[in-house]
């Protein structure tokens, strides 16, 4: 991975379709703590969800800030495609249809 110019690992960023489901719900804590890319890989979540999910989403990203995790870098909350996969470095594609 690239290095920052104080010696620091560059943030890598990993999109997450269906963010906002029980799926990618307990993927996004897996990945902000660590457990994907190493305990020392800093992360921009780049969450994908469908618009009447938003607000869904939004909770999870409040959760997720809430952990304070040492490695999560930023957030990137969205419902259009382009800005969900742009400069991602990781997709993981995961959705369904909602629960009804």
């Amino acid at each position: 991975m690239a290095s920052g110019s104080d010696g620091s690992k560059r943030p890598v960023h990993v999109t997450v379709t269906g963010a906002a489901g029980q799926i990618g719900y307990a993927l996004l804590f897996r990945i902000a703590s660590g457990q994907m890319l190493g305990p020392d890989q800093p992360v921009v979540l780049r969450m994908l969800e469908i618009e009447p999910a938003m607000k869904s989403l939004e909770g999870v990203a409040m959760e997720l800030d809430d952990c304070a995790f040492p490695l999560l870098a930023g957030m990137e909350l969205t419902s259009k495609l382009k800005d969900a996969f742009e400069g991602s470095s990781w997709a993981l594609l995961v959705g369904s249809i909602p629960r009804k």
